[in-house]
């Protein structure tokens, strides 16, 4: 039954996705050609209703409409989730991009009236700008459950806002273990070592770059994201011989970890979980992974299990961790062997999406103000 007392017709949760669905990508799965998408995973577990741009722009009336032509088409998905609050018992925005206008039009319009529970994935509220919000417009109490995929942003949420530790959830991301295994990519041999790095977002290229100058093995780097905004840091940054980069498909991307000794993520000096994706598509895959030890990224890595952490900035660091890693391959493997157990274990896609799908559950049977212990993450180390 809906919260009017008719006879409910569709699922108890919208969720959202902060683009266009690519209506080939579950096809394309299928076939083995790319990883499952993670919303349409999480989608058919919760169960839920999707909500993306396209259904935004059909819903939306002029006000949606002008969002988008505004250039917000975020503002666009959340006035829509706004519109239809009556129909859900909970609200799943996949991001603050539509979480905190959605609570801002729950505190404006919606003051007074009995709301849906709201389940937000928050990746960075630590920036000034959107602190600032919150603390301005109270949007925190428009929030029923805070999932952070970084300790150090439940750590910001709960002290800067005082908000109890069963509101503010860790939960690791994750990656599909079923397309990114090792079975599927046998190495090939290469006549040199060869490592690898992968992605975009607050990536530190230069470090990489100065690291490696002069290396006895290859660097290839794949450095495309569908979800950075950030100034790609290889552009103008000049190349030593021994490093190519180039864009990959999903399987060559596959093979590319596979071919690969090890994977390297050089971040910068950021708050929030960059550099996840290629962290645990490299685990996946059996490989060890030499990462930046920033705040935002402190909890996948274990030091010495399943890879290393170098400070920030630091070449030599990089250069050293590099060096020990080629000259003892069977640490590397080890570190590899154990990356892929701990994603078996609770880093994949099918876990995650039984992870939230519990969260969300239970949000919408706790009473107001009150919820459940829910993290059962494991310690991280």
């Amino acid at each position: 039954m809906s919260n009017d007392g008719t006879r409910r017709t569709t699922p108890p949760v919208l969720l959202t996705v902060s683009g266009s669905i690519d209506t080939a990508a579950a096809e394309q799965s299928a076939r083995g050609e790319r990883p499952r998408a993670d919303y349409l995973e999480l989608a058919r577990v919760l169960p839920a209703d999707v909500l993306d741009y396209p259904a935004a722009w059909r819903a939306g009336g002029w006000v949606g409409r002008l969002f988008a032509r505004l250039g917000a088409p975020n503002l666009m998905l959340a006035w829509v989730c706004f519109r239809w609050r009556g129909r859900y018992e909970l609200i799943f925005t996949d991001g603050e991009q539509v979480g905190l206008p959605f609570a801002a039009l729950e505190r404006g319009l919606g003051a007074g009236r009995c709301r849906p529970r709201h389940v937000m994935i928050t990746h960075i509220l630590s920036k000034r700008k959107k602190s600032v919000l919150l603390d301005l417009l109270g949007l925190q109490h428009a929030v029923d459950l805070f999932l952070v995929y970084a300790t150090h942003q439940k750590r910001f949420i709960e002290q800067r806002w005082h908000i109890p530790p069963t509101r503010v959830i860790y939960t690791p991301f994750m990656v599909d273990s079923r397309f990114y295994a090792p079975e599927l990519a046998p190495p090939r041999p290469t006549p040199r070592p060869q490592i690898c790095a992968v992605g975009r977002e607050a990536r530190d290229y230069p470090t990489l770059l100065k690291a490696v100058d002069g290396l006895e093995a290859d660097v290839v780097i794949a450095a495309g994201s569908p979800w950075s905004r950030r100034a790609d840091s290889l552009r103008r940054a000049p190349l030593p011989p021994n490093v190519q980069v180039r864009r990959f498909s999903f399987v060559e991307l596959r093979q590319l970890y596979a071919d690969s000794r090890f994977a390297l993520v050089p971040l910068a000096n950021v708050a929030f979980q960059a550099g996840i994706t290629s962290i645990l598509e490299a685990m996946a895959m059996g490989r060890a992974v030499i990462c930046s030890r920033v705040p935002g990224q402190t909890d996948i890595v274990v030091d010495g299990e399943t890879g290393l952490y170098v400070p920030p900035g630091d070449p030599a660091a990089l250069r050293a961790a590099i060096e020990h890693l080629l000259a003892h391959p069977e640490e590397a493997e080890r570190m590899g062997r154990a990356g892929r157990a701990r994603v078996e274990q609770y880093l994949n896609l099918d876990r995650y999406a039984e992870r939230l799908a519990r969260y969300a559950a239970e949000c919408r049977r706790a009473a107001p103000g009150g919820m459940a212990r829910l993290g059962d993450a494991p310690t991280q180390r």
